[in-house]
């Protein structure tokens, strides 16, 4: 449907004016016919530019179906827009239609009614409810990596095919442990009727058994799915990111060899972990993974993942400071690799007056400072960034705020009767504030006043000494190292 402007004179006066009407194209005996669906009339007040989005919302409204991409309406627009279909809904429900074709004979055959009927909405119920949206995208996307076709190679049969289908795709919407997905396969998911399976008859340890021979395939199906991906998007491969993390398990779990305690990134170093081991290319699809103990030490497995993964000499490889050991540089260099690191150097500095400024993508200003090393084979990137900077500047003032508060209320302490005054225990009770206070207290000088036999601490004071070259005098600076002494600033 379009708006169409036509101009009319007034048979009395003279004088010119434009009406609007709201048109469509249909076919009348086979023949393209032009029909009026609503006259707008001479006051129509959308601008001329809004017409087609205008037109465009009015099908939405009639059709009831929305468009994938969002389009900001003004609120005006939106408004008539509601009116108008509001209007052809009315119309369409009358038993005879008020659409006539432009220009057509007075017994032209008119447009066929739509069929309208009120419903109780109280009325209604709602029976065996399902979603089929993230369902049917994920089956569309498997469609395009082969992935039924990958599955039947491995020799799994029709029915485990579906499972793993519906495992792979719960896990995408509603990602839980299987006992949770097998009740939303079951209660809650269309999948079953897209695939024609039956899932609320499945047993809950054949879901188990799915998950044990995706993770006995893993490294082929992951090799598969990966190739596929880089065919159908045209991938290079020759940049590769590295990274780990861990999960815990809420038990013993004695059977499973590589659960061990360790370093918990979720801060749930009283658990046993696990740890997975990424490898994604430079556009983030995930090459291989792998599993090691919970208790691992994060540069120890770059070589393993790497040997594995049978990455080509060149490869670019990029790494945070948890596992850029000095070790793993000397490695990669040995190996004939690229890399982009963290740098673990705890020093800080920067020269504003030998940086160049950058503007990211999300529009946050950084300022780079490269620096080549004596013998030309390496180079450090100094990093400023303002929005680092000012994350980090506020974390020191408040870790600042709480030392010194808690140094305070120690000192004040000092003047009650039966507060511990031996100097020992105080220094005791200051460390252990240091270590609470995330290392705050290495910039503070703190002494203690001792009373006339240097027994019984009367006072404690301290003054603010900031180190040179760390988060606190330095705030959003970092360091990347590289081999790829080419590279620029820009």
């Amino acid at each position: 449907m379009y708006i169409r402007r036509t101009h009319t004179n007034n048979s009395s006066t003279g004088e010119r004016y434009y009406t609007y009407r709201l048109v469509a194209n249909q076919r009348v005996n086979g023949k393209p016919r032009q029909i009026t669906l609503l006259n707008l009339g001479r006051h129509f007040a959308v601008d001329q530019d809004h017409w087609p989005a205008l037109c465009a919302r009015i099908d939405e409204l009639i059709s009831h179906q929305v468009s994938l991409v969002s389009v900001e309406f003004p609120p005006a627009e939106e408004q008539e827009a509601q009116r108008i279909a509001a209007l052809l809904i009315e119309r369409q429900a009358q038993v005879e239609p008020v659409a006539t074709e432009v220009g057509a004979e007075p017994n032209a055959p008119k447009a066929k009614p739509a069929d309208l009927q009120s419903v109780d909405v109280d009325s209604l119920e709602l029976s065996r409810p399902r979603s089929v949206g993230v369902e049917q995208v994920g089956l569309w996307a498997m469609q395009q990596l082969g992935f039924q076709a990958l599955l039947s190679g491995l020799g799994m049969n029709e029915k485990m095919i579906s499972v793993c289908i519906g495992q792979i795709i719960a896990r995408m919407a509603a990602p839980s442990s299987e006992l949770f997905t097998h009740g939303w396969l079951g209660s809650k998911s269309g999948l079953g009727e897209l695939l024609d399976f039956d899932y609320q008859t499945l047993p809950l340890m054949t879901l188990y058994r799915a998950s044990d021979l995706l993770w006995k395939h893993h490294t082929m199906i992951e090799q598969r799915l990966f190739d596929r991906v880089t065919d159908l998007f045209g991938l290079s491969t020759t940049v590769t990111l590295y990274d780990l993390t861990n999960t815990y398990f809420e038990g013993e779990v004695p059977t499973n060899r590589k659960a061990r305690r360790g370093r918990s990134k979720e801060k749930r170093s009283d658990c046993p972990l696990v740890t997975l081991g990424r490898v994604l290319d430079g556009s983030g699809f995930v090459r291989s993974s792998q599993t090691f103990s919970g208790n691992v030490s994060e540069p120890v497995t770059l070589e393993t993942m790497l040997k594995g993964l049978d990455a080509p000499k060149g490869a670019l490889v990029v790494m945070d400071a948890g596992i850029a050991s000095q070790d793993n540089i000397d490695w990669l260099i040995a190996g004939g690799y690229r890399y982009i690191v963290v740098s673990r150097e705890r020093a800080r500095q920067f020269d504003l007056d030998q940086a160049v400024g950058l503007t990211t993508a999300s529009g946050d200003i950084v300022h780079c400072q490269k620096v080549l090393a004596e013998d030309g084979k390496e180079v450090r990137l100094y990093c400023h960034s303002e929005a680092r900077g000012q994350k980090e500047q506020a974390m020191t003032d408040t870790f600042s705020t709480r030392f010194e508060a808690a140094l305070k209320n120690l000192n004040e302490g000092l003047q009650r009767q039966r507060t511990e005054k031996r100097p020992n225990k105080l220094w005791e009770r200051i460390g252990r504030l240091k270590a609470k206070h995330n290392g705050i207290g290495q910039h503070y000088a703190i002494s203690l006043q001792l009373d006339e036999s240097g027994e019984k601490a009367i006072g404690l004071t301290w003054t603010k000494n900031p180190i040179t070259g760390t988060m606190l005098t330095h705030p959003g600076v970092y360091c990347l190292r590289s081999n790829e002494t080419h590279l620029g600033c820009g």
